[in-house]
């Protein structure tokens, strides 16, 4: 049997996707790409919004195009959410949502064989954390250990509470026994990842959070870095953030979702914080660990947004100095609370997403251009074309001439300049 894989949407989907890969490759089958004639294709889909839906019905279809007698299998939020819808396109052959992926192959198995085995899940029902172990990705520097499933928040715009169910939080032995593993593997820097990781260990009632996981992965021999998925302001509590400061390995990055800068906006969301509270969040961070970065995902236009709250987002962005901001031009999706209330025309949010991108730009440019002639701890992802380029402690992407095959290394690196929209050094 040959496989290939795919995922769409975030890094939990690929790691997932990289799992699947592994689960086969573990089983004697041979793992091809999405540009080869195989015997099967998986689909990890999304469905974070209705163009996440669209792509995913397009890479199903394209899997087909590619071998018509290939058994095609969509598993993920699309398959969880749309089971029926996507179960009855003709390219489909195998659904499988956000449950039973650790039996994908027995399952994939049985299709082949010509039955047609019942993989209809209640995912909100689910309790239990789903082992799924990877053996590494793409990214050779660094690897993702997912560490928790599921959402409570039920953002008015967000599907994902539906797709994936309710918190179910991975056994810390676990956990540790995928990071020594990976660390044997080379892996220099481990990212805790999950749909909502300030999560972790809510559903288990034995004290455990998010930040025991940090300090349990950091006296890990070999893992020398440790980041954070998206992670929510309210998680930064002053223990947290005391604890934080005082482990070593842990990158001085938070990626802290803020969506909009506007109270009302916020409260329209049913985001459980204010700008103030985000703030003030913001400012304890950068008491305790003075060359942290932070950076943000925020979107525009969202429904009944107006010009007033539009440009309170924009001040709360430079007020925030933001290290980089991830836009997005609000996207409705079928099924949320957000899509029945009066929709910002699209045009309007283009546009505003424009000018927050821009603004982005500024502060990137301005939080890099304050590291020039500090010397920086960067791991290295890749070497091409005589420049090294990777990643700082504090998420800046460095590159550095150099003719010698560095990825994979960490080393000390002075920045000299920033052109060209980017910033550069020299080996120390």
């Amino acid at each position: 049997m040959k496989a290939a894989f795919a995922a769409l949407g975030c890094k939990v989907n690929q790691y997932e996707a990289d799992a699947y890969a592994a689960l086969f490759r573990d089983r004697g089958a041979e793992i091809g790409s999405f540009d080869e004639v195989c015997d099967v294709y998986v689909v990890n889909t999304c469905s974070v919004t209705n163009l996440g839906d669209r792509k995913s019905r397009q890479m199903l279809r394209r899997a087909k195009r590619l071998n018509p007698r290939a058994l095609v299998v969509a598993t993920g939020c699309y398959a969880q959410t749309a089971y029926e819808e996507v179960a009855a396109m003709e390219e489909v052959d195998l659904v499988i949502g956000t449950a039973l992926r650790h039996r994908l192959y027995d399952l994939v198995e049985a299709a082949l064989r010509g039955e047609k085995p019942n993989t209809q899940v209640d995912i909100m029902k689910e309790r239990e954390f789903e082992e799924l172990e990877t053996a590494g990705s793409a990214e050779r520097s660094r690897a993702y250990i997912k560490i928790e499933d599921g959402c409570d928040n039920f953002c008015s715009y967000c599907i994902i509470p539906y797709a994936r169910g309710p918190v179910r939080s991975r056994k810390m032995e676990k956990i540790l026994a995928e990071a020594e593993r990976l660390a044997g593997l080379g892996y220099r820097e481990a990212v805790l990842t999950g749909i909502h990781v300030a999560s972790y260990g809510r559903d288990m009632k034995c004290g455990l959070g998010l930040i025991d996981v940090i300090e349990a992965v950091a006296g890990v021999g070999g893992i020398e870095r440790i980041r954070i998925s998206s992670i929510d302001p309210r998680a930064f509590t002053d223990g947290f953030i005391a604890r934080a400061a005082a482990c070593e390995k842990l990158c001085r990055h938070f990626h802290i979702s803020l969506q909009s800068g506007s109270a009302s906006v916020l409260g329209r969301m049913n985001r459980k914080y204010t700008p103030e509270t985000y703030l003030d969040t913001l400012e304890r961070i950068r008491a305790a660990m003075p060359d942290c970065s932070v950076t943000t995902d925020v979107i525009c236009g969202f429904p009944e947004e107006t010009e007033e709250e539009f440009a309170e987002t924009l001040a709360f962005a430079r007020k925030a100095a933001f290290a980089r901001i991830h836009v997005f031009p609000y996207s409705e999706r079928r099924g949320t609370a957000a899509a029945l209330m009066s929709q910002v025309p699209h045009p309007v949010r283009e546009e505003r997403a424009a000018r927050l991108a821009k603004v982005g730009e500024e502060l990137r440019a301005d939080f890099e251009r304050g590291h020039i002639g500090k010397t920086v701890s960067v791991l290295f992802e890749q070497t091409a074309g005589g420049v090294a380029e990777g990643l700082s402690r504090s998420y800046i992407r460095v590159h550095v001439p150099s003719e010698a095959e560095l990825t994979g290394e960490i080393l000390p690196v002075k920045i000299t300049g920033f052109r060209d929209g980017k910033a550069w050094g020299e080996l120390e």
